[in-house]
């Protein structure tokens, strides 16, 4: 019995390859200027796939938080989501702009972030700002493993990791702290 075009179309769009990562595009026309490294081009890669992570999980956890201050986590969460969505519109535009090619495909997010995986289900708000302050330091400490090489091929490159970095760790703390205790003298 012969299979139909749909089941075997579907069957072949699922098969999976390898992730890849970023590459690099030939200059073309009159395009000319500065091309990025490999190297560049592989640090900026791993800044974007945790940028993509980073939205994907915030996500997760706004859909998915529950308890006591709800709303306002619910909120933050959209914040940081917007912001790692920007973020790694810029750092992709950067890529194309330096003759690399970014690679922002499920698998090699899922391959190469350095973002521990997510829990499923519901969370308590209390869970979701521990979890989510995990994420946003381990998205900081991907920026500033990479910096002092971006910054030594490319400063403009590591102008836009400056900013990066200061919008989340401003977040990593302001999240952090609604799990805070005040000390007392």
């Amino acid at each position: 019995m012969k299979q139909s075009s749909a089941s075997t179309s579907s069957a072949t769009r699922n098969k999976r390859r390898p992730a890849r990562g970023a590459g690099l595009t030939d200059e073309q026309n009159a395009e000319s200027g500065f091309s990025a490294s490999k190297g560049l081009s592989e640090n900026l890669q791993k800044v974007l796939v945790d940028l993509i992570e980073l939205a994907s999980q915030g996500k997760q956890a706004h859909w998915n938080v529950v308890g006591t201050n709800f709303r306002d986590t619910h909120r933050q969460l959209d914040e940081i989501i917007d912001s790692a969505r920007e973020f790694s519109d810029t750092v992709a535009e950067r890529m194309r702009a330096l003759h690399a090619l970014p690679d922002g495909r499920s698998d090699t997010v899922a391959e190469t972030t350095t973002l521990p995986e997510f829990p499923s289900g519901e969370l308590d708000t209390t869970a979701v700002v521990d979890l989510v302050t995990e994420r946003l330091e381990a998205t900081v400490s991907t920026c500033r493993d990479v910096h002092d090489a971006v910054d030594e091929e490319d400063p403009t490159s590591a102008d836009i990791l400056h900013a990066i970095l200061e919008k989340l760790e401003q977040y990593a703390w302001m999240v952090s702290a609604e799990n805070r205790v005040a000390r007392t003298a």
